[in-house]
């Protein structure tokens, strides 16, 4: 029998335990009923607490002798279930329990802890920084954040959840009236011992673990760049959303070092293929809350990030209308300048950047943006920007069909129907028709497009013909907010 075995055997060895618990019970009861408290249902029968006696061997065989010793409040649990309070044990269950949970989340990296149980809320991560510190998270985030940083597996979580609800609504923290039992009392503790106590890390956690590590170190060598690059790729997708939130939460900490932002930075790109859309949105929130907040030290960072993978897409609406305006503004200004063929690419890529992968377009400067991207496109009369051009016609090609019917109008401003007088232009003006074709649902807009394919005139005429005219005037519904 193991040395565990024999401690539990001495706590419940003894044959008249159960009939000196029966007479302390006795007497504290005549006490009580002496005075004129309550005395009716204090104490558990004494068969339930020989229940729970009998499965503590069992129940601590898995503990060494290291975590017994300074297993404090389970003493205290027992103790309290021995004298009939199960409610009262429930709660010094639950509070061991909690007490492991922060010692292993001390050990595994305390700043990425802090990160995922703050979630979005900076105003509570500012008050996050020390061991002790982690009395600020309350019981339910504890858990949440412990099983999304992979210290806690999916069925612990659910089963360690249910200790925490039954400590809500049947333990001595709160008035109740729920009975108890000593194999719940039995069954909770061996929950809590499997699931938290003496489960190692699994490979992701201990292999993120050791990542963490390494980055706040020294500048990462290419061997483990590319170790973290097959990391990545076999991470489950919830635990790379995590793993993204925490460096993004320690790249935007104002107290990182160097060699950590270095390395954060190098990681990200890899990274972030594997994130899921509403993860990325939540970095464009976060960059824009502290914006707000004029924390513009987070908010340079955050932004940063976002940036170096062409993030800009995931900022929030408003915040991507003023940004995407400005750069309407300075790309027209390049168009327009000595050089455009080939000042305007940087700005060409910071719009599509703005507008991402789906073509995005804040209402705000829907118009403006259509209009603009089709004069780009038809060139300034003398040719079109070769370094922007691809960009042009990726752009355009991700107009839906609201803002293809707006594009296939472009003619009736007067700029660009001055502009199709060129031959570039004419030839652009063709191509534009060809990529709009395909998003046309609308009847009006296909009728609109074969009378242009038909017209016997040059383009820069279209603007002026009657027919034309009328199938122009033919409403357009507004776009539809972002």
């Amino acid at each position: 029998m193991s040395n565990v075995a024999r401690r539990s055997d001495a706590v419940t060895a003894p044959g008249d335990v159960l009939t000196d618990l029966q007479r302390f019970e006795t007497v504290v009861l005549a006490q009580l009923q002496q005075v004129g408290l309550p005395h009716d249902s204090v104490f558990i029968d004494v068969t339930e607490r020989q229940v729970m006696f009998n499965n503590l061997p069992a129940v601590l065989q898995g503990l060494d002798s290291d975590t017994l010793g300074r297993s404090h409040y389970i003493s205290k649990m027992i103790a309290a279930a021995a004298v009939g309070l199960f409610d009262a044990a429930l709660n010094y269950l639950w509070d061991e329990l909690v007490s492991e949970l922060r010692r292993r989340v001390y050990g595994f990296d305390l700043a990425y802890f802090y990160d995922i149980a703050a979630g979005t809320s900076g105003e509570l991560r500012k008050h996050l920084k020390t061991e002790e510190d982690l009395t600020r998270i309350d019981d339910a985030s504890l858990l949440r954040a412990a099983h999304e940083i992979g210290l806690l597996t999916d069925v612990g979580f659910q089963r360690l959840d249910h200790v925490r609800y039954m400590r809500n609504h049947a333990s001595a923290a709160h008035p109740n009236q729920v009975g108890l039992t000593g194999l719940d009392l039995a069954q909770w503790l061996q929950v809590c011992i499997k699931q938290v106590i003496t489960t190692p890390p699994d490979h992701v956690t201990a292999q993120t673990g050791r990542l963490l590590a390494n980055l706040k170190k020294a500048r990462l060598d290419d061997s483990a760049l590319r170790e973290a690059a097959v990391f990545f790729d076999q991470l489950p997708a919830d635990r790379a959303d995590t793993l993204g939130n925490g460096l993004f939460g320690l790249y935007v900490d104002p107290s990182r070092t160097p060699a950590s932002a270095d390395n954060i930075r190098l990681l990200w790109p890899a990274l972030w293929p594997f994130l899921s859309e509403d993860t990325r949105l939540s970095y464009g929130l976060r960059c824009a809350r502290a914006g707000a907040s004029l924390d513009h030290g987070q908010a340079t960072a955050a932004r940063e990030l976002l940036d170096l993978v062409d993030g800009a897409a995931y900022l929030p609406q408003e915040l991507r209308a003023a940004e995407l305006d400005a750069a309407l503004n300075t790309m027209m200004a390049a168009h327009n300048a000595m050089n455009n063929f080939y000042n305007e690419g940087p700005p060409a890529r910071q719009i599509e950047a703005l507008v991402g992968e789906q073509g995005d377009v804040p209402k705000a400067v829907a118009r403006k943006y259509t209009r603009t991207l089709v004069e780009v496109f038809l060139g300034n009369g003398f040719g079109v920007s070769f370094t922007a051009e691809p960009v042009y016609r990726r752009l355009l090609e991700r107009l839906d069909p609201q803002e293809a019917g707006r594009a296939l109008r472009g003619f009736t401003d007067v700029g660009i129907s001055s502009l199709l007088r060129a031959h570039t232009a004419r030839r652009q003006w063709s191509e534009l028709l060809e990529i709009l074709e395909p998003k046309l649902t609308r009847r009006s807009d296909r009728e609109l497009l074969a009378a242009i394919r038909a017209f016997p005139g040059t383009p820069d005429q279209l603007r002026g013909d009657t027919a034309i005219k009328k199938l122009v005037a033919l409403r357009v519904p507004p776009r539809s907010p972002s």
